[in-house]
């Protein structure tokens, strides 16, 4: 299992917000049943490599519908091997060692 942070950035658009491009991200992550997190830096997604790689390829093409005639898309894929991981399992160990309180999900986690 991976998670990828994925931003999309159209560019020579005639307005600097890109919340509409942000919407078409989103919804398609819907349509396609994955797990995703909106954050203000982008999106963090769920899933194997070879999925993710695939999905950001899509998510890319989104928006030169839109009529954008360049688009930089930032991917960063971290997968491990050893254990399997999801969304929020890196942010819940690090919370745990914060407040001080020994789980079974800090020993597990290993961030």
């Amino acid at each position: 299992m991976a998670i990828m942070q994925l931003t999309i950035i159209p560019l020579g658009t005639n307005d600097p917000s890109v919340g509409e491009y942000v919407a078409d991200i989103q919804q398609a992550l819907t349509r396609e049943g994955v797990a995703f997190q909106l954050t203000d830096m982008g999106t963090m997604v769920e899933g194997t490599p070879r999925q993710l790689l695939g999905l950001a390829a899509d998510l890319h093409a989104l928006p030169f519908n839109r009529g954008v005639h360049r688009v930089v898309t930032q991917i960063v894929l971290d997968e491990r091997r050893d254990k399997v991981v999801h969304l929020h399992d890196k942010v819940l160990s690090v919370e745990n060692r914060l407040s001080n309180k020994p789980t079974t999900t800090d020993k597990d986690l290993n961030t």
